[in-house]
């Protein structure tokens, strides 16, 4: 009763809700250069090759980090050090994304260049707004802080995905960025009424600070090395599942190109969205070692389900009981893999951290692809999908290990004190 009462209140919490829009704005760029660019690409009728090159543009995604000392070392003459930036990149996004039909129209490279450059504002807006999640929420209200950030994320990534592409049916692709452009005003009123970071601490001094402390700071922690193992690993299961897993049904089962789309844009999408809050307002009762254990072992588990459709064959109903379980439980073991990284970074150097963390953890999913493949073509589907639930074990070894050794429960995991 106790919990529900402290759930209630951190449901009503200012803070977790800013958040859901500030996930919108972080969401929304992502498929207006990605997958939405490339329907409208199509319809002008670019070259394949083309449109391929065009993926390169989502690069600063991936490179972020590098740049992320920056955002811990300067602060903007407005709003602070985390509003302050995160303002900045909105009003960016929003004259480029406007700008983007009106000088995209006429060239390629004009129209590449202005791809690039909403990448490489919305991978800033990522690191500032990170940053400013994990300084403003207080240990209880990580959970589900992050899983409304998250809900918010995927509405502004449906937004400017699916629905901009009916939208642009009907109204035409200029309009459709015009409207995309302008919906980045909810974000940017949300800027200006967040409230301060509740870590609000000092910014590095000095440039070599803010590039060499964030590193200096982690490594020298307490069993860093297999804190680092232990993020590399918690996804990994999740990860080697998912590598091949359009190719699995669509080529290893047999499902069409529309049921496979309608089951995970339908009941995949609610599935992971109810799992994420879930998982989020089970954290304050389960506490942040306790859901690693059981929401990590839950994701694995899931991974079962495609093993059993792989010897089972083309079964409609277990194809979508298999993608709703897989997908609620990837949003529990997502969110608190989130407040984990979260609970790891110093205040000081919140946006480096983060991100260095978060590149970590995304090395798994890059690099599993081509040993996906082999594995597949020596062993088959069943074998592989055993494999992705045995994969998942070590990390969750590993972790009732560093449980011995830290502290998951205190503000900051550090050191246990005996």
């Amino acid at each position: 009763m106790i919990w529900l009462k402290k759930l209630a209140s951190i449901w009503g919490s200012c803070n977790v809700w800013i958040l859901l829009f500030l996930g919108f704005s972080s969401g929304l760029p992502l498929a207006i250069t990605s997958s939405t660019l490339q329907a409208w690409l199509t319809t002008r009728g670019v070259s394949i090759v083309d449109i391929g090159m065009f993926s390169l543009v989502g690069l600063p995604y991936i490179y972020k980090f590098l740049w992320s000392p920056l955002l811990d070392r300067f602060t903007p003459p407005w709003l602070g050090r985390r509003r302050g930036w995160i303002l900045l990149m909105q009003l960016c996004l929003l004259i480029s994304i406007f700008l983007m039909p009106i000088l995209g129209d006429s060239s390629l490279w004009i129209l590449a260049v202005l791809a690039l450059l909403i990448a490489f504002f919305s991978a800033s807006q990522d690191i500032a707004i990170d940053a400013y999640r994990t300084d403003l929420l207080h240990k209880e209200e990580r959970g589900v802080g992050t899983a409304i950030f998250i809900g918010g994320w995927r509405l502004g990534a449906l937004l400017s995905g699916g629905l901009a592409l009916i939208i642009a049916n009907y109204l035409g692709w200029r309009s459709t960025y015009f409207l995309l452009a302008l919906l980045m005003f909810i974000g940017i009123i949300t800027t200006f009424r967040a409230p301060l970071p509740f870590y609000e601490k000092a910014a590095p001094l000095t440039l070599y600070e803010a590039v060499i402390m964030p590193f200096k700071d982690f490594l020298t922690r307490a069993y860093a090395i297999w804190i680092l193992i232990f993020i590399l690993l918690y996804k990994f299961a999740d990860s080697f599942a998912l590598a091949l897993m359009s190719t699995f049904l669509l080529r290893g089962i047999g499902f069409n190109l529309v049921e496979v789309g309608a089951v995970f844009k339908v009941f995949g999408v609610l599935a992971i969205v109810l799992g994420t809050l879930v998982g989020g307002s089970l954290i304050p009762y389960l506490k942040l070692f306790k859901s690693l254990l059981i929401f990590g072992f839950l994701q694995a588990l899931s991974n079962l389900l495609f093993m059993w459709l792989a010897i089972v064959g083309k079964h409609y109903c277990l194809f979508v009981i298999a993608v709703m379980i897989d997908s609620f439980t990837s949003g529990m073991s997502t969110t608190v893999f989130v407040v984990f990284l979260m609970a790891l970074c110093n205040h000081h150097y919140t946006a480096t951290q983060f991100a260095l963390l978060s590149a970590v953890s995304a090395l798994a999913r890059v690099l599993i692809g081509p040993f996906a493949g082999l594995f597949v073509v020596h062993f088959g589907w069943g074998i592989f999908f055993l494999w992705s639930f045995i994969l998942g074990l070590p990390s969750l070894i590993l972790l009732i290990y560093l449980n011995t050794k830290l502290n998951f429960n205190s503000e900051s995991i550090s050191r246990r004190s005996f």
